[in-house]
C-alpha cells in the first residue's frame, strides 16, 4: 500500500497540489483522473521522488519516503515499476534488450538469469517470438506490452502507469487494461494509473481519485462514479461521447 498524507506542492508561488491525502491499495487498480493541468502528473512525480513535497508525507508500506536520504530512496525505487505514456522503449535495443535493461541496472543476475526473467515477463504479456525485433518493427499495442514487461521485470511492489492507453485503438486499449488488472492481482502489486480514458475507469477502476484544481475532489469506485452528484466530476466523466451514451441509458 502507498499512502499520501496531506501533500502540498507549489511552483512559482502557485499551489499545484493542495493538502491531498489518498490511500492506494495493494492488489488493486488505483486510478487517478482529472483534467489536464489538475495536478495528476505532479502528484505522481512527487510520489516517486522527482519532486519534493512542500508539506506532507508519502508512505510506502508505512516507510516514510519523504524523510529518507538519497540512498534509502534509491532502495525504494528498486521496488517501483514505471509504464510511461509513450512506452519509452529504446529504439536501438531489441525487445529482449529493453526488458533486460532494468535488470542490468539494478540486479546482480547473471546474463542467463536476465534472459530467463525477460522471457518470463514477455510470455506473461503474451509476446512470443518477438525477442529479437526492434520497436520500429512492432505495433503500438505490442510496444505497450513490451513496456509492461519491462516495468514488471524487477518484480515490483508498486507499478505506476501514465496514460497506458494513449494512442491505442479501443480494442487494444481493452487488452492493455485487462493485462494491467491481471498482473496487479496476480502479483499483488499496488498499481496506480493516470488516465483520461473513461473506458478504463469503468473496466478496471477498483479505487478512483478525481483531482480538481490541485485538490482531491472525489473518491470512490467504478460503480459509484456513475451515480455521483459531484458536478465537477460529472462534467469530466460525461465529456466523452462514450460516457454520454451511458448517461442516456441510465
Amino acid at each position: 500500500m502507498i499512502e499520501v498524507k496531506n501533500i502540498s506542492k507549489e511552483f512559482a508561488h502557485k499551489k499545484v497540489l493542495k493538502n491531498i491525502s489518498i490511500k492506494f491499495e495493494q492488489g488493486k487498480a488505483n486510478l487517478i483522473i482529472g483534467e489536464s493541468g489538475s495536478g495528476k502528473t505532479v502528484l505522481i512525480k512527487t510520489m516517486v521522488g522527482l519532486f519534493n513535497p512542500d508539506e506532507g508525507q508519502i508512505l510506502f508500506d508505512n516507510r516514510d519516503f519523504t524523510s529518507m536520504n538519497y540512498k534509502e530512496k534509491k532502495e525504494i525505487r528498486k521496488e517501483i515499476g514505471m509504464l510511461f505514456q509513450g512506452g519509452a522503449l529504446f529504439d536501438s535495443q531489441t525487445v529482449e534488450e529493453n526488458v533486460i535493461f532494468p535488470l542490468s541496472m539494478f540486479s546482480e543476475m547473471s546474463e542467463s538469469e536476465k534472459r530467463d526473467r525477460a522471457n518470463f515477463c514477455l510470455q506473461r504479456v503474451n509476446l512470443v517470438n518477438a525477442n529479437k525485433l526492434y520497436p520500429a518493427e512492432i505495433s503500438g499495442g505490442m510496444k505497450k506490452r513490451v513496456a509492461i514487461a519491462r516495468a514488471i521485470a524487477m518484480n515490483p511492489k508498486y507499478l505506476f502507469c501514465d496514460e497506458p492507453n494513449s494512442g491505442l485503438d479501443p480494442r487494444t486499449s481493452i487488452l492493455i487494461d485487462t493485462l494491467i488488472k491481471e498482473i496487479t492481482e496476480e502479483f499483488g502489486i499496488t498499481t496506480i494509473v493516470i488516465t483520461h480514458d473513461m473506458n478504463s475507469v469503468i473496466e478496471i477502476g477498483d479505487n478512483i481519485s478525481f483531482i480538481y484544481k490541485g485538490e482531491k475532489w472525489w473518491e470512490g469506485n467504478k460503480s459509484e462514479i456513475l451515480k455521483s452528484d459531484n458536478k465537477e466530476l460529472n462534467d469530466f466523466v460525461y465529456a466523452s461521447k462514450f460516457m454520454k451514451r451511458i448517461k442516456v441509458g441510465l
